[in-house]
């Protein structure tokens, strides 16, 4: 035993290395300096994961020595095992003859390996120690007494089984994995390399160790990776899915991977390096980078779908397109128009040539301070200009194709797509995108969603165009029936506004059919109307027109106005059907038979004013009620019934009359000065009566004020305002006879006439005064009924009537040359300015009128009259 070492085999382990514990882990020590062959193992060696143990057995086949590390894979401890008989104590009973002949073998100075099953002693009584299997080298030797001894090396099977399968699965997965797997040192230097890793970055996977990833990648991601991995190294924190980029050998594609990172330590647990685990992304990347254009193209499209074309303004369409572009698809953006389309002229069907003038109607850019530079000279917003014939806008312009213009060296602009915009075949104005350096060029994916953007865009434009052009027809149209700007009326101040729907937002809006009309009627009176018709656009207006119309032909009637209501509510009902008034007719007839949805409805107030007795009647087809403000006395809403709309039918309509005092004012108006969508129709119309607080001030004054204080109160409905201040004749130029039904009136009737004139010093009216007073009254005598009225009215003209209670209208003929009588009312149409009847209350009303004698007249003298006729 004397040849070995007792602190060999009691303290170190048969290797010379660092001490073991009980453990059997290794003991860090100082490595002292000196001869590298005599130095400490460090810790991490193979015995750290090799558990080999090593004891001795003296002369009388006992064990005399037992190491550490023999304790804890047998799990005995010394002061147990020594003097103990090792076949006894750890071979399986059916085994220790076998066992006894191969000690007594070693004893008498042969060697022997092999694989010895064994058995832990140490199991509680009952039970069967735990096997185990060792690999057992015995080693003869003799004691300093000369006796034959054995020194037992063991090692745990076990263990090396268990090592073996690690090797065999770490070199299978370094080996065939298909990614690439790096071993880095402590230094960050590459220790193995497997075959996948050298077959993208060149050579042998043992070409590549001592190499640092500053081989690999350039400077900046280098640095990112290299202080990356010094982290996992220090904290042991994982990393996974790094994205790391760089360049292989020979190529000049830029390539993406991913990298996992583990910080991988030896049996003792200390850190020895980081595992790398790469794969190539770059496909991946671009994959991703495609479906991530491609849902931005969506998005833009779906963008573009919702915020492009809300308004039917040319402008504010081309911006609309320029909000969605910037900056989400480019940097810089402007749209052209052509100018023609945009002064309202026709484009011919087909594609243009490029050549014509341009409006530059918007521009965008995300770059601040920075006008746009896709042409030769920027053009500011709202300039007229032109592209020379052979520049890349023209070409797109006249091709009806896009372009795609580089950058200029040292410019701002990188990337240029002019497309034209095409709308139903035809090109109204080139959009421009530009992409500035520093950003990714255009590519066919972006000029498909170019053109696809232009394209929609471009029909939004031409359908505001058409809009626009629509939209001026029909307010010319609107306008051209409105009455004029400054209509007169006997005993009236008259002021008026119309406003188009928007007026004051300036955006444009489908016209309505708002109206309102001043029409005088014989006796000096005036009617007054406003109406709405419900729906906008060309049709609307077109009503409106055909029932403005109906109004002034059905006033001239001299109808009461419940029966102009009544008449043009039929009017209304045909307004929508191919019958017209015919159709509305029948309906009437029928009218729990008549179609709504085939009709227009109208809102209508109309009211006859007589500046001799300055009485108002009115009469309401579902309007807002007129409002009056009499003089110190504040705003009222007159209660006149409102009725059912023109349209409905089958409902008669109620008059209202209202004495108006001198001074007083009226006014009629639309819904849409008190109606919004902020606002309801009650607050309106209160905001509306408060703002008529002196109506001392001038018309136009009044109805400025009215616009200015109802601002926030009206929508993007047409507005119609018309006001009218009473000013009622004077006593004085009114003259009233009432005549007994007698022959002697007539003559009567001459000397009443001719006195009143020559009070009004109107001398030159008096021969054809006396002459048709003579003619009317005569009729009134021959065919009329109850006593006669004579009633002259001096205002702008003369008006003469003769009242009877007679129920027959005269009804002017043309005479033979045998006839004796049949030739009076032909004599009033050539001597009179205008001459008529209507019915009254009790009777008829037969008149005419005369111009005052200002200038010439333009009638007839009395004698050639009464000669003509014969």
């Amino acid at each position: 035993m004397s040849e070995i070492p007792a602190k060999a085999t009691e303290s170190e382990d048969p290797s010379g290395g660092a001490r073991a514990d009980a453990s059997g882990t290794a003991a860090h020590a100082e490595v002292p300096s000196g001869d590298p062959l005599w130095q400490i193992s460090p810790p991490g060696s193979m015995y750290d994961y090799i558990r080999v143990a090593s004891f001795s057995i003296g002369p009388d086949g006992f064990v005399d020595q037992w190491s550490l590390r023999a304790e804890e894979i047998f799990g005995i401890p010394a002061e147990r095992a020594v003097g103990m008989d090792p076949i006894q104590a750890f071979v399986d009973p059916d085994l220790r003859e076998r066992g006894q002949r191969k000690m007594a073998e070693i004893l008498d100075g042969r060697e022997w390996t092999g694989v010895v099953p064994f058995r832990m002693p140490d199991a509680p009584a009952g039970e069967r120690g735990e096997e185990g299997l060792a690999e057992v080298y015995v080693m003869p030797t003799r004691t300093t007494e000369g006796d034959k001894a054995a020194v037992c090396i063991v090692v745990d099977v076990r263990t090396l089984r268990s090592i073996e399968t690690d090797l065999a699965a770490s070199q299978a997965i370094f080996g065939q994995s298909p990614f690439g797997f790096l071993l880095i040192d402590a230094d960050l230097r590459v220790r193995r390399a497997n075959q996948r890793f050298a077959s993208i970055f060149g050579g042998s996977p043992d070409d590549h160790r001592g190499q640092g990833v500053h081989d690999y990648l350039p400077r900046g991601e280098a640095d990112r990776v290299s202080a990356t991995l010094r982290r996992v190294l220090e904290t042991g924190d994982s990393i996974t899915d790094m994205h790391v980029t760089g360049f292989v050998p020979g190529s000049e594609e830029r390539r993406h991977w991913s990298i996992n990172l583990y910080r991988v330590h030896s049996g003792s647990g200390r850190p020895i390096g980081i595992a790398w685990l790469g794969t190539d992304i770059t496909s991946r990347r671009a994959a991703a980078r495609e479906a991530a254009a491609a849902r931005r193209n969506l998005a833009l499209l779906n963008e573009a779908g919702a915020r492009i074309g809300n308004s039917l303004d040319l402008e504010t369409t081309a911006r609309e397109l320029l909000d969605v572009v910037v900056p989400g698809f480019c940097d810089l953006a402007t749209v052209d128009l052509y100018q023609g389309l945009l002064a309202g002229d026709e484009t011919p069907p087909g594609l243009a040539d490029g050549s014509a003038e341009l409006r530059r109607v918007a521009f965008a850019s995300a770059v601040s301070d920075v006008p746009f530079a896709g042409a030769d000279q920027p053009v500011a917003v709202g300039a007229v200009h032109h592209y020379p014939f052979n520049s890349p806008c023209a070409d797109a312009l006249r091709t009806a194709r896009p372009v795609h213009i580089p950058g200029e060296d040292g410019g701002l602009v990188q990337s240029t797509l002019a497309v034209p915009m095409v709308a139903h075949d035809t090109v109204v104005g080139l959009a421009q995108f530009s992409r500035t350096k520093g950003s990714e060029p255009f590519g066919d994916r972006d000029r498909d969603l170019a053109v696809e953007l232009a394209a929609r865009a471009a029909v939004c434009i031409d359908n505001a165009r058409l809009y626009r052009r629509e939209h001026e027809r029909a307010l010319i149209l609107q306008r051209s029936l409105l009455p004029p700007g400054d209509p007169v009326a006997s005993g009236l101040d008259i002021a008026c506004r119309y406003l188009p729907g928007n007026a004051s937002t300036g955006r444009p809006s489908e016209v309505g059919g708002d109206w309102f009309d001043v029409i005088e009627l014989p006796g000096h009176r005036t009617a007054l109307v406003v109406g709405d018709v419900m729906g906008r656009g060309l049709r609307a207006a077109v009503a409106m027109g055909e029932l403005r119309t109906a109004v002034r032909t059905l006033a001239l009637l001299d109808l009461e106005p419940a029966e102009v209501l009544s008449a043009l509510d039929e009017i209304a009902r045909g307004l929508g059907t191919p019958g017209g008034v015919q159709q509305a007719t029948r309906a009437a007839r029928r009218p729990r038979e008549a179609d709504l949805s085939e009709v227009y409805l109208a809102t209508c107030v109309y009211a006859v004013y007589d500046s001799v007795t300055r009485r108002c009647t009115f009469a309401n087809a579902g309007h807002l009620p007129p409002v009056l403000v009499e003089p110190g006395e504040a705003a009222l809403m007159l209660d006149v019934p409102p009725g059912m709309p023109l349209g409905v039918g089958g409902e008669p309509f109620e008059e209202v009359e209202v004495e108006l005092p001198e001074g007083a004012l009226l006014a009629l108006y639309t819904d849409g000065l008190v109606e919004s969508r902020d606002h309801p129709l009650d607050e309106g119309l209160q905001a509306f009566v408060g703002a008529l607080t002196d109506p001392t001030r001038p018309l136009e004054d009044v109805c400025d004020h009215v616009l200015r204080t109802l601002d926030t109160h009206h929508g993007e409905d047409d507005i119609a305002l018309l006001m009218a201040r009473v000013q009622g004749l004077p006593t004085e130029s009114v003259g009233d006879w009432t005549l007994p039904r007698e022959p002697r009136s007539v003559g009567r009737a001459r000397e009443y006439a001719r006195g009143q004139l020559l009070s009004w010093d109107l001398e030159p009216l008096v021969d054809t005064t006396e002459l048709l007073v003579s003619e009317l009254v005569t009729n009134a005598l021959r065919y009329g009924e109850g006593e006669i009225r004579l009633r002259l009215l001096l205002d702008r003209t003369l008006v003469c009537e003769v009242w009877d209670a007679g129920l027959v209208q005269p009804r002017r003929r043309r005479a033979r040359d045998t006839d004796e009588g049949g030739r009076g009312l032909q004599l009033v149409g050539l001597l009179s300015a205008a001459w008529g009847s209507r019915r009254t209350p009790r009777g008829k009303t037969v008149w005419f009128e005369l111009p005052l004698p200002d200038g010439e007249t333009g009638l007839m003298d009395p004698a050639e009259a009464l000669l003509s006729l014969f």
